[in-house]
């Protein structure tokens, strides 16, 4: 990175200024005083690594995140505008490139604020103290004298610089100072306000928005040749006759894995097909296709410890109650299947994808093409649907593969629907075992949480995380598995509650060997961990007689879960609600993402069809804090997409399998939510903290959704379902019990 940021370094020329800032420590992060960098910025505490101010002023902030519809480019832009007093339209926002931008990993887990935001904040206030600096030494005043708007410096006797000319007498090549003055609130123009997004307009209008639209001149299409589903391969097939079709390029083979490169796109997938038609096996063991769960809880595993609050043992004649939960496996359900474009060129590699991790990807091509990183370059696109890790790394490694044998051309690379269903690594299906104590005044006196399910991130660090890297030869080892640990965990994200529970232990039973291919879902363990935990509080308050929200504000200590629900209660008119009224019925459920990011409380309506069983979600209320929110309206985008998503997960999808392979090849075998069961409303208050750190938001939302709609079946119908989906037959079938 060092040598890349050089790069973009322009000549020192104001010394003075150098100095002072280059007495902060660097090195670490760190100041002299010891106070830390906030954000990444502690990892990359250069200034020229996330700001630059070209000779006409104009602004470019970098970032190792990337944006996945989840709106932090326009957040970005608000930051830095507002912090060195330019127009929003007047910053360049360069996105995750490994030869320009800081490699800040992977974007997940809801940290891209908090870690890329609270950096490009810090960096853009120290870069705006700096230019006001060269102008007071220009101008022979006090720095406190000058003031900064509209890209310019301003003197109080009326004289004006702009930046351009400032920044070309200095350098940015200096160390951060964690002390530099941020706008208060009374002085920002942007921050807080609701700012359009700048992602939006080219995928409302079908411009190019997604690196499935790239078309760069000379392209050649290609398609990988797969089994039907992971665990399977085809046999061989005719090369030689296929290499003789009308257009076809190149036919790449590499032990197991091969490609076809061709003029066109459709001329590809007739090769494809060809070579497919020579049949499929199964080499491994047969799937547990019967009793999932069954299978689960009798795989090898290792027993860890997730939280443990010793406490006296419950009173006699508490109640006890117990429950288990499950959850299926599920698909990312990307909409566009994966796709990357590759160039291999004078021994070097550019590959344009979306990854959300370009810096660990760039490290596995460079493992799998057996190359130095230094020749492998990985530049951020977004792709039509993420949610975690789906097939972007693993085409963005076919692509590298097909465009190395036709060097000199970009090679565009798309996975087939089928392919994309068949090959992605799933969410990990989970079961939870819930035991608690009620005393006899209806609190928890105990609490007993156990938690079975495989690893939840398999993101390649390594050729051998890579589907191509177990097919070429010879093969590359591959990763071993391991569980994330806590605070943030895993398969175990929050499984931890938040409420103050006496006498509370839980574990999460690892599995190490998975039957089929697993990696990160959206949220991760939280999906199905707050389903089960939220489920659990309402089936506690019910037997305790208490009110759900009640009871749930009994137990919390945080002042600012208790605010959330309280606006989220108070929103919805939880007290006048509709409750078990002609098969509608009210849900409510909480949790603060980790433990350690926003907290979301949500609240809804839904309707069901006895004679369906199909349900109809009426009304969605939440309640969001994730600290200072920058774009309120983004900030609401991401809950309301959280709940659409997590309403389409909770109720309808489940991927099938059979002995053999994956059974879910399309939208028919592994239906989502459709436009027709989208609520009817969906209202989401933005508790905005300002002056307070960024809490990530973009997965806070699906815990609490699935949770809320199980509670509100269970007002609807007087019957509690425990088993994920809630679909209608699942529905039917309780109800006609």
């Amino acid at each position: 990175m060092t040598g890349v940021l050089a790069s973009r370094r322009s000549v020192l020329a104001g010394g003075a200024l150098v100095v002072a800032f280059a007495m902060a420590r660097a090195s670490a992060g760190q100041t002299d005083a010891g106070t830390k960098l906030p954000g990444d910025l502690a990892k990359f505490p250069w200034l020229d690594s996330w700001i630059a101010v070209d000779g006409e002023g104009r602004v470019t902030v970098f970032t190792g995140k990337v944006e996945l519809g989840q709106g932090i480019k326009t957040a970005f832009i608000q930051l830095a505008a507002d912090e060195l007093d330019v127009a929003p339209e007047n910053i360049t926002l360069v996105t995750a490139d490994t030869a320009r931008t800081p490699d800040e990993g992977v974007t997940a887990g809801s940290h891209s604020m908090q870690d890329s935001g609270a950096a490009i904040r810090n960096a853009a206030a120290n870069v705006r103290l700096l230019l006001a600096q060269a102008a007071a030494t220009r101008w022979g005043v006090p720095p406190s004298k000058v003031t900064t708007r509209a890209g310019a410096a301003h003197a109080p006797d009326g004289r004006t610089m702009g930046y351009g000319p400032l920044a070309a007498s200095l350098s940015l090549h200096v160390a951060a100072r964690p002390d530099a003055p941020l706008k208060s609130a009374g002085d920002r123009r942007v921050i807080g306000r609701n700012w359009p997004r700048i992602d939006i307009p080219a995928k409302l209008t079908g411009g190019q928005a997604y690196v499935h639209d790239m078309r760069p001149p000379g392209l050649l299409h290609a398609r990988v040749a797969r089994g039907p589903s992971d665990g399977t391969t085809l046999k061989p097939g005719d090369l030689e006759d296929v290499e003789r079709l009308p257009g076809i390029v190149k036919v790449v083979r590499d032990g197991r894995f091969i490609a076809v490169v061709a003029e066109r796109e459709w001329t590809a997938i007739i090769a494809l097909r060809r070579l497919q038609a020579a049949g499929w096996e199964r080499p491994g063991p047969a799937l547990p296709a019967r009793d999932l769960h069954a299978a689960l809880r009798a795989a090898p595993s290792q027993a860890l410890p997730v939280f443990d609050y010793p406490g006296r043992p419950a009173p006699a004649g508490s109640r006890r109650v117990a429950a288990r939960y499950t959850r299926p496996y599920l698909m990312h359900g990307a909409i566009g299947p994966s796709c990357a474009v590759a160039l291999w060129q004078d021994g070097t590699l550019t590959v344009w994808t979306h990854s959300q991790g370009v810096g660990p990807l760039r490290r596995s091509l460079a493992d799998l093409l057996r190359v130095g990183p230094d020749k492998v370059r990985c530049i951020h696109v977004e792709g039509s649907g993420c949610y975690g890790h789906n097939g972007a790394d693993d085409v963005a490694a076919d692509a590298a593969l097909a465009a190395r044998a036709v060097p000199g051309h970009p090679v565009r690379l798309q996975w087939m629907r089928e392919q994309e269903h068949g090959w992605e690594p799933l969410g990990p299906a989970m079961t939870v075992d819930l035991a608690a104590e009620l005393d006899g005044s209806g609190h928890v006196a105990g609490w007993r949480y156990e938690m079975w399910s495989n690893e939840h991130n398999s993101r390649p660090v390594s050729a051998g995380g890579l589907l191509a890297g177990g097919e070429i030869d010879p093969p590359s080892p591959p990763q071993t598995s391991r569980p994330i640990p806590m605070p943030e965990g895993g398969a175990d994200r929050n499984a931890n509650p938040l409420y103050a529970f006496p006498n509370a232990q839980g574990v999460y039973h690892f599995i190490e060997a998975a039957p089929i291919r697993v990696s990160a879902l959206r949220s991760l363990g939280a999906h199905m961990n707050v389903f089960a935990i939220e489920s659990f509080m309402d089936e506690l308050a019910q037997v305790a007689g208490a009110d759900p929200v009640a009871f749930r504000l009994a137990h919390l200590q945080d002042e600012r879960a208790k605010a959330a629900i309280a606006r989220a209660a108070e929103r919805f008119g939880w007290d006048s609600r509709p409750r078990g009224v002609g098969g509608r019925g009210c849900g409510f459920a909480f949790a603060r993402y980790k433990n350690l990011a926003a907290y979301c409380a949500v609240a809804l309506e839904v309707e069901v069809d006895r004679q369906t069983g199909r349900l109809r979600a009426r009304r969605v209320v939440a309640a969001v804090d994730s600290g200072e929110a920058v774009n309120p309206d983004g900030l609401r985008n991401q809950i309301e997409g959280a709940i659409v998503q997590s309403l389409s997960w909770t109720t309808q999808e489940e991927a099938g399998f059979d002995a053999l392979h994956r059974t879910s090849f399309d939208w028919s075998a592994y239906p989502i939510l459709r436009f027709k069961d989208v609520p009817d409303s969906v209202e989401v208050e933005v508790i905005d903290r300002p002056g307070q750190p960024f809490l990530g938001a973009g997965e806070a939302g699906q815990g609490p959704t699935a949770a809320a709609i199980a509670n509100a079946v269970a007002d609807a119908l007087g019957l509690r379902l425990r088993d994920m989906p809630l679909s209608p037959e699942r529905m039917k079938s309780a109800i006609d019990a």
